[in-house]
């Protein structure tokens, strides 16, 4: 049986090339509820908002090329090179402005939804990742230089790395980086980091394996990013099977990054949305590297009904839907403490405590329009869960968690617009 699966992942990623127009349609995702009513409104701040429906971001991605320059396809498989470029993304079609947009995007309307399109990528450069020794390509300052030049006109100087989960195109992943970049006001600089996922739910077994040798490119990358470009904070946002990549990837630096070169690392927020790693894995690598991230946040789902699934591939429960008898004692009171004194929040998300979330959610991120909004606002001012309106409890066992109150919206809107008129009256 397990030659026979084996077999199965190797036809399937043999006959999946993944390309521009091979894809799920991504539309518009429901508005975070820190804009909906219309009250605060981030297009309003950007001094350089272009009033188009076209929206671009960063990508990265250690998938192999196929083909020359006028048929390039980005395969499944992963390769020795990490190549860079601009994201070109339209909302709707030509005939949809930007009003229509602007009206979708800041208020609860969540009928007829538009597409994104995925006009194309603009590759910038190419960094060879087998040999950490050889000379950086010059290409990799043209590249930087112009990420350094958005971020200069930007309100939000940080850089939002985001990596996808299982079973995602290139088009899907980085039209959800697009969304979130969007739902900024369009202020803050997002990259997707495309790992070659091979874009089926049976070859989930082949992204598995895709992604474990996917963790060195990114972890290269975040290192470039630091290197290269002036972010203040690099943040992190790791979804489903992308934790896979991140954990990982951050505990590598985590055991390389000594002294002088570990403060170095400008890491901002990492967030764990239905992550899709094992908790006993996800619990080690965590504590190889809490120190250097401003913070660390792992949403926890009881009831997600992927992270099931995927508990019974690995044999493991994962650390989006825990179970205690995977961790030893002495890694469960190292994860309690942690909650409660170093950086690392647990955010418990259930139909119970957010309104209109079905039992079995994993795509919460940003399907739900709750906890988008937490994520930007963390992201977005790297404020503490107490900060962003949530509220604390603890277990049985000690371990502190978050939850989200039933008055959520009106409560992160209300400390919002009174940190705005603090602010007025400082200046």
């Amino acid at each position: 049986m397990a030659n026979y699966r084996s077999l199965l992942y190797l036809i399937i990623g043999l006959l999946t090339v993944v390309t521009v127009g091979c894809h799920k349609t991504v539309y518009l995702m429901p508005t975070p509820a820190i804009m909906a009513t219309g009250e605060l409104n981030p297009f309003s701040i950007n001094p350089n908002l272009e009033e188009s429906n076209r929206v671009d971001v960063l990508f990265a991605t250690n998938r192999t090329l196929m083909g020359d320059d006028d048929n390039r396809n980005y395969t499944i498989f992963p390769g020795n090179k990490l190549r860079m470029g601009i994201a070109h993304f339209t909302i709707g079609s030509k005939e949809t402005d930007w009003g229509q947009i602007f009206n979708l995007s800041t208020s609860d309307e969540n009928r007829d939804r538009p597409a994104l399109h995925l006009e194309d990528l603009q590759e910038l450069a190419v960094i060879p990742l087998d040999d950490e020794t050889a000379p950086i390509p010059k290409e990799m300052q043209t590249f930087a230089a112009a990420v350094n030049d958005v971020l200069a006109r930007s309100v939000d100087k940080d850089i939002m790395v985001y990596v996808h989960g299982a079973n995602s195109s290139i088009y899907r992943a980085a039209a959800q980086a697009a969304q979130y970049r969007h739902f900024t006001g369009r202020n803050s600089v997002v990259l997707a980091f495309l790992w070659p996922s091979a874009e089926s739910l049976l070859a989930y077994g082949t992204d598995v394996r895709h992604a474990q040798k996917s963790a060195p490119a990114f972890t290269r990358l975040i290192t470039l990013l630091n290197e290269y470009t002036t972010a203040e904070n690099i943040n992190i946002l790791a979804y489903s099977a992308g934790s896979q990549i991140v954990s990982p990837g951050l505990a590598i630096l985590g055991r390389e990054k000594k002294g002088e070169k570990r403060r170095q690392l400008r890491l901002g927020e990492v967030y764990f949305a239905g992550a899709d790693v094992g908790i006993d894995t996800f619990v080690e690598n965590l504590q190889t590297y809490l120190d250097i991230p401003r913070s660390v946040t792992l949403t926890i789902n009881l009831k997600d009904t992927v992270l099931a699934m995927a508990e019974w591939h690995h044999g493991v429960s994962r650390a989006g839907r825990p179970k205690a008898e995977d961790l030893s004692s002495e890694a469960a009171q190292w994860g309690r403490n942690a909650s409660v004194e170093s950086g690392f929040d647990v955010i418990g998300v259930d139909e119970k405590t957010v309104i209109g979330l079905s039992s079995g959610a994993h795509d919460f991120w940003y399907a739900h329009p709750w906890i988008s909004s937490d994520v930007l606002v963390q992201f977005i001012f790297h404020a503490d869960p107490l900060k962003r309106g949530l509220v604390e409890n603890y277990n049985e066992h000690g371990l502190r968690f978050w939850t989200f109150p039933p008055n959520y919206p009106d409560r992160i809107i209300g400390i919002i617009l009174e940190a705005k008129k603090e602010e007025a009256k400082l200046r």
